[in-house]
């Protein structure tokens, strides 16, 4: 008997993306970090399976493929929500109170820096100086920037995002 169910075919989908993107950089030297941005590009996030293809598509020891992962800032192992919300914690941000703004978050959304609420909505983490420093404290969800902020601010802010 087979099962067809949406989540089922979206994997698949993605898994011939994946095999495409290998392909594409397979000879190509250099060609992880650029494989890495697109994979994603397509999953979100990297887990382990999608590294685990990498490394056998591209013939790198999988130690190195999580290597690279683990230690660039813009790739993530964990998925991350519709909206990516991104608290500041640099010197500026972190003297006007970016600490308790970054508390607030994860009081409210129940979930600790780099988790993603259960329904996906939310993901949440705390970022290095965004050049923002006038605006301090700073935080971002996707592309919009929240400054001049206090933890009292995160409830409104929330609150727009919900109701999308």
């Amino acid at each position: 008997m087979t099962t067809n169910c949406a989540g089922c075919a979206e994997a698949s989908e993605k898994a011939k993306e994946l095999k495409k993107i290998i392909a594409k950089y397979k000879d190509t030297r250099g060609a992880l970090i650029p494989v890495l941005h697109e994979a994603q590009e397509v999953y979100g996030y990297l887990p382990l399976e999608v590294q685990r293809e990498i490394s056998l598509g591209l013939d790198i020891p999988l130690a190195e493929v999580y290597g690279v992962v683990s230690f660039y800032t813009q790739f993530s192992i964990n998925p991350k929500g519709k909206y990516q919300i991104n608290v500041c914690m640099g010197t500026a941000c972190y003297v006007k109170g970016s600490n308790e703004i970054l508390d607030k978050f994860k009081t409210r959304l129940s979930i600790d820096v780099g988790d993603c609420t259960d329904d996906q909505k939310f993901s949440l983490d705390a970022c290095r100086c965004i050049g923002a420093c006038g605006l301090a404290p700073v935080v971002t969800i996707n592309d919009e920037v929240y400054g001049k902020l206090t933890a009292d601010d995160v409830d409104d802010i929330l609150d727009k995002y919900e109701d999308k």
